[in-house]
């Protein structure tokens, strides 16, 4: 499916929320949207390999990290895990990796950037829980859409105007 966030801003105006631009696209896919899952994390990403592995058909995996610019959430072979196991794609609050393949990866993925280092995997995250970033509060079960133009949040699912 093809969202275009300027076209569902201005068909549910009252509930939309956008989140706040800082994120790039750095997935194959250029658009992207779905049924939230979500994770908090910190330079630890434990809980996205996790994740990945699972049937993400019609998901988006929202990952807070933090913010952190210091270690990559993401590269490539957890990118085609999860482009393998159907997910729509991923938003990442802090930094992927491998962005050469990722942008070749039948994927969605906007992060805030690129960094070279993996995490340490400790086994220390949230699974499932609202967080807040980016002046938008995501929260599991709602859902996400995301383009060039930009990210939005609404409470449900939303149908492509015309």
């Amino acid at each position: 499916m093809h969202y275009l966030t300027p076209d569902l801003c201005d068909a549910y105006p009252e509930l939309v929320q956008v989140v706040e631009p800082m994120f790039s696209n750095f997935g194959g896919r250029d658009s992207f949207g779905g049924e939230m899952v979500t994770i908090k994390c910190f330079e630890d990403n434990s809980l996205v390999k996790e994740q990945v592995e699972f049937n993400g058909q019609g998901k988006v995996l929202v990952v807070d990290g933090g913010g952190s610019l210091r270690r990559a959430l993401l590269g490539d072979m957890l990118a085609e895990k999860a482009a393998k196991n159907g997910w729509a794609g991923l938003l990442i609050y802090g930094c992927i990796r491998d962005v050469d393949v990722i942008a070749q990866t039948e994927l969605g993925v906007q992060a805030l950037a690129s960094h070279p280092m993996k995490t340490d995997k400790r086994g220390v995250g949230e699974l499932n829980v609202a967080v807040t970033f980016a002046g938008v509060t995501f929260r599991p079960g709602q859902y996400l859409y995301a383009d060039n133009n930009g990210i939005i949040v609404s409470p449900e699912p939303l149908q492509m105007p015309g």
